[in-house]
């Protein structure tokens, strides 16, 4: 309960406070591409309930929907703006929303795609599936995109046997580290 009341607070607040940030990310995804401004993903959620994960679009509409890694020549697909929007992580702030909502929580295993039939398995076998999925997680500031499934998945393992409040704090002061020396990203 305690996790859940904090997570409303944290973003409501970052909201209030990030307001200005998230209408430039916004404009600038608007103006400097055709599409929607937001990019909805279908997620695999806690107890494997399917949600729409929001992030500021960067790719070009239009590209398949599928795990940017999974793309022949990705960075042909995302767009410039995108490109900063994903070496900063501004591109997930939509998903304060998501939090709010109910349907994910600040610290969590990160939501599956729906076809990461692997990730899932090895999730369920752990018990993590019974974890409502977050921004960040204890995968994301180990690794992130350099770790391999089972790697996530053991960690993500972990984090349900460690799991607590401070845990949960020392994640999130990981994570803005991690945020703003862009490492463990990919694409």
């Amino acid at each position: 309960m305690l996790k859940r009341i904090f997570d409303i607070l944290i973003s409501a607040l970052l909201s209030l406070i990030l307001a200005p940030l998230l209408a430039a990310c916004a404009l600038a995804v608007a103006v400097s591409s055709s599409g929607p401004v937001l990019f909805k993903s279908l997620r695999v959620g806690r107890g494997g309930v399917a949600f729409s994960m929001l992030k500021f679009r960067t790719m070009c509409d239009g590209t398949p929907q599928v795990a940017t890694h999974l793309l022949a020549n990705a960075a042909n697909f995302i767009t410039p703006v995108g490109r900063f929007l994903r070496r900063t992580s501004l591109d997930e702030l939509p998903q304060l929303w998501n939090v709010l909502r109910g349907e994910m929580s600040l610290v969590g295993p990160r939501p599956a795609l729906l076809d990461q039939e692997d990730l899932l398995e090895l999730r369920r076998r752990s018990g993590a599936d019974t974890l409502r999925p977050g921004i960040s997680g204890w995968a994301q500031v180990r690794g992130r995109d350099e770790l391999s499934v089972q790697e996530k998945a053991a960690l993500d393992g972990e984090y349900l046997q460690k799991q607590s409040f401070l845990f949960d704090l020392w994640i999130l002061i990981l994570t803005v580290g991690k945020v703003l020396k862009s490492e463990g990203i990919q694409h």
